[in-house]
């Protein structure tokens, strides 16, 4: 695309706990309703070293919260990944998947997981072209009445 400013050149960093702040900031604007509660701070306090930040030259461009498993020693799991609006199209999400996916096999994992609702067919086209499998929806997976999509993708 002749004319047009990168937004970032793809490279993702290890995440930081102060990062919670500008994904809190971006994170209902990026989905179009109100998601900041399934990410609440824990997760950058907790996991920041097993997460990724995409920044661009204005900031916070993509992120991913990803987690390996304490309990499961081969799986890591994949709980929350956005990207801007204005920085979509041009291969960030997949960056950050290939990224963890890195890591992950790094420490000896050997499967991903990810989950979505059942609504949300830009998710479920994505994880299909990333390689995971897609099963579902599970019926009261997160709860009574909760459905979800549920993603697993061997490494």
């Amino acid at each position: 695309m002749s004319g047009v400013t990168p937004v970032s050149d793809g490279r993702s960093r290890p995440a930081r706990p102060g990062d919670y702040d500008s994904i809190a900031a971006v994170i209902d604007a990026w989905w179009g309703r109100p998601v900041l509660a399934a990410l609440p701070r824990l997760f950058l306090d907790h996991f920041h070293d097993t997460s990724l930040v995409i920044d661009g030259p204005g900031g916070l461009v993509g992120f991913l919260i990803g987690i390996l498993s304490p309990s499961e020693p081969e799986r890591a799991y994949i709980h929350f990944v956005g990207v801007a609006p204005e920085a979509r199209g041009h291969g960030l999400g997949g960056a950050l998947y290939q990224d963890f996916f890195a890591l992950a096999r790094a420490d000896g994992r050997r499967a991903v997981s990810a989950v979505t609702a059942p609504i949300n067919s830009g998710s479920i086209r994505f994880h299909r072209s990333m390689g995971f499998t897609v099963a579902g929806p599970v019926a009261d997976y997160n709860g009574p009445g909760i459905d979800l999509v549920v993603f697993e993708r061997p490494l």
